[in-house]
């Protein structure tokens, strides 16, 4: 069961309860009024409304304060007990007083059937009550460990993206570190064989020519070596910037796709409270009438859950929509 559920059925409750109390007073009051009315000086028989209203108002009391306590998860103690059974009882006993003591016995019947209804429906509203609270505790307990394994999860996997981030750093300037001492053997292995031709050369000038022809040789293929392998290491980081910018885009795809899914889920979280009675802050309002066009609700059920009216949710939903399409083309 959701917490939609759980309201509503919160609702159905109150709503019950507050019937059977409203009809319990209305019929108490029309029932006991008599009653007082015979046993009250005639200059004061205007006064005989008083003791039924008085007595149905503490019920009012009791009904309403163990409904607020029973949500809070709270206990009132002995006296709520006490004060609830006392009104209870002396609503039946005025009740069924009158036929009492005329001993008709069907009338001390019919008339104890609304008493004892509220008595035992306060008793069981409490009961219910106590049992949604603690229903709404576990629910909102499950919740919170669910966003709290969804939090843990989030920091794994940042933490695994900066490990991985760190690892190709450390590999780039490894194969940068390997490029610069290769070029260096290289650069030495250059200038002896130069320094082999130049000594040659003083030796003897037909051996001169030869080994600087040689050298020539040498040193061409030598370049021929080192622009292959200055190809070989362009391509390399070639494939490196391509490997980064693949990772990169991924990583922005997937940021995308959890924003996207951040905006739903808030857009569920807003449109999720249900019908209210009363017309909530016009910016929650309007938060709400947002994430309706964009779920594509109805103006009727986007005014039912903000509870301003259809005309100023039109109103919003005309203002909204190009920005929803722009967004859209974007």
């Amino acid at each position: 069961m959701n917490s939609d559920q759980i309201r509503s059925a919160d609702r159905a409750l109150s709503v019950g309860t507050w019937l059977i109390v409203a009809g319990a007073m209305l019929y108490s009051i029309l029932t006991v009024t008599p009653l007082a009315a015979r046993h009250t000086a005639e200059k004061w028989q205007w006064t005989a409304p008083i003791l039924p209203l008085v007595v149905d108002a503490a019920v009012v009391i009791v009904v309403r304060l163990d409904a607020t306590l029973a949500r809070l998860g709270g206990h009132g103690g002995r006296w709520p007990i006490a004060l609830r059974w006392m009104t209870g009882c002396m609503t039946l006993a005025l009740n069924v007083a009158d036929s009492a003591l005329q001993k008709d016995l069907v009338g001390v019947a019919v008339h104890s059937v609304a008493p004892l209804l509220l008595i035992v429906t306060a008793e069981t509203g409490l009961a219910y009550r106590r049992a949604i609270a603690t229903a709404v505790n576990d629910l909102n307990a499950r919740q919170q460990a669910e966003k709290e394994a969804r939090e843990q999860a989030r920091t794994e996997a940042r933490e695994r993206a900066e490990r991985s981030a760190r690892e190709e750093r450390e590999h780039a300037a490894s194969l940068a570190r390997e490029q610069r001492e290769h070029e260096a053997a290289l650069a030495r292995e250059q200038r002896e064989h130069e320094d082999q031709a130049r000594r040659e050369e003083q030796a003897r000038t037909e051996a001169r020519e030869r080994a600087e022809r040689e050298a020539r040789e040498r040193a061409e293929a030598q370049r021929e070596q080192q622009r292959r392998e200055r190809e070989r290491l362009e391509q390399e980081a070639a494939r490196r910037r391509e490997n980064e910018r693949r990772e990169r885009e991924e990583t922005a795809r997937q940021q995308e796709t959890e924003r996207q899914e951040r905006e739903a889920r808030e857009r569920a979280a807003l449109l999720s409270g249900g019908p209210v009675n009363e017309r909530l802050p016009e910016g929650h309002a309007r938060q709400i009438v947002g994430a309706a066009v964009i779920e594509g609700l109805t103006v009727r059920a986007a005014a039912d859950l903000c509870g301003w009216s259809t005309g100023w949710v039109s109103a919003r939903y005309q203002e909204a929509r190009p920005a929803t399409l722009e967004g859209a083309s974007t």
